[in-house]
């Protein structure tokens, strides 16, 4: 008998994304009965609104909802999309330069299809969210790390990235407000990676998820704002799920030059066709709705980021940057390593995450996820309660 043809080598080099999984471990040992706090997962622990929720009942109701829709997304949702890329992006595009994906991954990952050919190299700053590396090479890309530590606040300079350009180098990935360290770049920095970019013709790939949460009258200024001119070469990923705390709608979308966005069209229609259309008209009245319920929700990831900073900053070891953005905290934890807690000596941040989540039942994620070992990644998307309770644990473990 013939043996098998093998799976993919492009698919069987993929990782499974780091973040779920440590989330899927954490809430496997919360349904065994382990009190397990978890900072693993990146979702708003809030309900989505109701008036969206209101909007996605009206939808289902509508027969001409049922069926199919253009593949690149709803009129009337590429309008409100354009309107608030003008309005948070300073950027003024017209609704056929929109892609909606399912969920901002997707937007991602169509992202790197539409402009990076087999070879080309991609420069990722690291930390990084743990998708893109997997993206880049599932369009045969080669992406090449460039990595600022806590001392930099985890932003990547100009010089960094035209040390790690070569003549392969056809695109950056730019993520402001940051996940996974919350950092956000200065408009001033922003520009002139910006005019890097341009002054070489590299691609940008920009991240706007946390675009709205933001702190300390801190705003996170776009590229395309603040560098107009990159705007050709610029391809803007977003979504819903972050701000109005929809991750499980599964809305983003993507919008870019215009040959850009036809060849991500072409190829979404052949990949999944149109969103799912209740999803779509619940994002037309998050993006198109009154904003109170979303600012409040901002207010209160404020008030966790300021907590966790404050605790974490306790735990002698740990040198903890201020996060301006998203809902993340990204410790540097090199000073816990190489020391004897509960018996066991980590040397990496992996092993430091397992340790906390036997000895202190706390999930992190570690730096590993993320780029280089040193660091852990914990999200203050969860109750005021826990959150502390949490940390607390750490402050015993580590006193």
């Amino acid at each position: 008998m013939t043996e098998r043809a093998p799976l993919s080598r492009k698919l069987s080099a993929i990782a499974e994304s780091a973040t779920l999984k440590v989330d899927a471990k954490a809430k496997a040992l919360q349904a065994a009965g382990r009190p397990v706090i978890s900072y693993a997962a990146g979702e708003p622990d809030f309900a989505t609104p109701q008036f969206i929720v209101d909007a996605a009942i009206e939808a289902m109701h509508d027969p001409k909802n049922y069926r199919y829709t253009p593949a690149a997304g709803l009129p009337v949702l590429r309008e409100a999309i354009a309107a608030k890329t003008l309005r948070d992006s300073g950027l003024e595009i017209s609704p056929a330069q929109v892609v909606v994906t399912n969920g901002g991954k997707q937007a991602v990952y169509q992202a790197f299809q539409a402009v990076v050919n087999p070879g080309d190299e991609v420069l990722l700053p690291a930390p990084y969210w743990t998708t893109y590396p997997e993206a880049i090479q599932l369009a045969d890309g080669v992406p090449v790390e460039v990595f600022a530590g806590a001392d930099q606040e985890y932003k990547v300079t100009v010089e960094q990235l035209e040390a790690a350009r070569t003549d392969r180098t056809t695109a950056l990935v730019f993520v402001s407000p940051s996940n996974p360290t919350g950092a956000v770049y200065t408009e001033d920095e922003t520009r002139a990676i910006g005019q890097w970019a341009v002054e070489h013709g590299i691609w940008v790939i920009s991240d706007e998820i946390y675009q709205n949460l933001v702190y300390e009258g801190v705003r996170a200024v776009s590229i395309v704002e603040a560098c107009p001119e990159v705007a050709g070469q610029t391809i803007l990923v977003n979504g819903v799920a972050k701000t109005y705390a929809m991750t499980g709608w599964r809305l983003g979308w993507m919008t870019g030059p215009a040959d850009a966005i036809k060849v991500a069209s072409n190829l979404q229609s052949h990949l999944c066709s149109n969103v799912n259309n209740i999803a779509q008209l619940a994002a037309v009245a998050a993006l198109n709705g009154p904003q109170d319920e979303a600012e409040q929700m901002r207010q209160a990831f404020d008030r966790r980021r300021r907590l966790i900073i404050a605790e974490l900053s306790k735990i002698d070891g740990l040198e903890v940057p201020t996060p301006l953005g998203a809902f993340y905290a990204y410790p540097d934890v090199r000073g816990l390593l190489g020391r004897e807690w509960a018996g066991k000596t980590p040397t990496t941040s992996l092993e430091l995450a397992d340790l906390i989540l036997e000895e202190a039942e706390v999930a992190v994620v570690p730096g590993e996820a993320f780029g280089p070992s040193g660091y852990l990644r914990l999200s203050y998307a969860l109750g005021d309660d826990q959150l502390l309770e949490g940390i607390q644990r750490l402050q015993r473990l580590f006193a």
